[in-house]
């Protein structure tokens, strides 16, 4: 897809993928799965640019969890500040 979309002059933008520990969601082959593919995104060079949402919504102390403050309750999937605060880190002049 990556390869199609740059044949056709297309930017591709690539995303991490949330933490979620604490979710129902959360079992040791996903973590693993989830690693992976972020240290994917981050590294194959295969992207013009990535958006890092793991980096910017995990807890400090314990980077697979998603900030108590921005999650819907479910450490999951983000509330409204939680999809404030990814929209403000993205930087817009990716667009231009």
């Amino acid at each position: 897809m990556i390869d199609k979309a740059h044949a056709k002059g297309t930017k591709v933008y690539g995303a991490t993928i949330l933490p979620f520990a604490k979710s129902f969601y959360d079992k040791d082959f996903r973590q693993l799965a989830r690693d992976q593919v972020n240290e994917w995104i981050r590294n194959s060079g295969r992207y013009d640019a990535v958006i890092d949402f793991d980096k910017i919504m995990q807890t400090p102390d314990a980077p697979t969890t998603i900030l108590p403050d921005i999650h819907d309750g479910d450490f999951l999937h983000p509330n409204q500040a939680g999809y404030k605060k990814m929209g403000e880190s993205i930087d817009l002049n990716l667009f231009k």
